[in-house]
Parts: C-alpha cells; sequence; structure tokens
C-alpha cells in the first residue's frame, strides 16, 4: 500500500503561483509512476502532468508552459504559474508501479487540496 497526502493548495489570485506537494509513504516502490490530476465541480477529473520512472514528463494542453512536474524522492510537487480562474479545482496526486501517463488508471490516490483562483 501507498499512502498519499497533498498540501500546498490555498486561493490566490490570477496570475499567482502556487506550489502543491504530495508526501507518499508505504511500499513507496509501488509509487515510481506518479501524476497530478484535477477535478473542477461537475466536470470529469483529469489528468494534467504525469512523470514517470525514467523521468520523461507530460502535461496536458491546459497547463503545458504554466505548471512544472517535479520528484524529491518519495515526495511529488506541482509548481503552478501563471493561473487562471480556470485552474480552480480540487488537485490530487496518483501514484502507481505502472505508468499510466494521464490516464485516470492509478491505483493509489491522495485526499485531495482545493486550489481556487480569483479573477
Amino acid at each position: 500500500q501507498v499512502r498519499l497526502v497533498e498540501s500546498g493548495g490555498g486561493s490566490v489570485q490570477a496570475g499567482g503561483s502556487l506550489r502543491l506537494s504530495c508526501a507518499a509513504s508505504g511500499y513507496t516502490y509501488l509509487s515510481h509512476c506518479m501524476a497530478w490530476f484535477r477535478q473542477a465541480p461537475g466536470k470529469q477529473r483529469e489528468g494534467i502532468a504525469a512523470l514517470n520512472s525514467g523521468g520523461r514528463t507530460t502535461y496536458a494542453d491546459s497547463v503545458k508552459g504554466r505548471f512544472t512536474i517535479s520528484k524529491d524522492n518519495a515526495n511529488l510537487y506541482l509548481q503552478m504559474n501563471s493561473l487562471k480562474p480556470e485552474d480552480t479545482a480540487m488537485y490530487y496526486c496518483a501514484a502507481d508501479s505502472v505508468c499510466y501517463g494521464l490516464k485516470d488508471l492509478y491505483n493509489y490516490w491522495g485526499q485531495g487540496t482545493q486550489v481556487t483562483v480569483s479573477s
């Protein structure tokens, strides 16, 4: 089992920045592949950034050039710059031993952290 705990969410004005963190514990060999997802009210959960075991990153077009995913030991990060009101959502960390990219197939999920961007 892998336990994932997100932090760093909050409220920010458009154009601002936030850095999300995801702490992984437990059998961390099961979290070689990690990703960030988000879900806005009334919308499906979408993958926005993924990092595979080889360090390769994948981004959704909606965040490319603004968000950066990185990993430090068992911790995953998402640096979010130039935030827009449409980035408002609950943000989730996901992990698995298999790399699914931005597909919603990961077996391990955190509880989420809320990001609200005001105009």
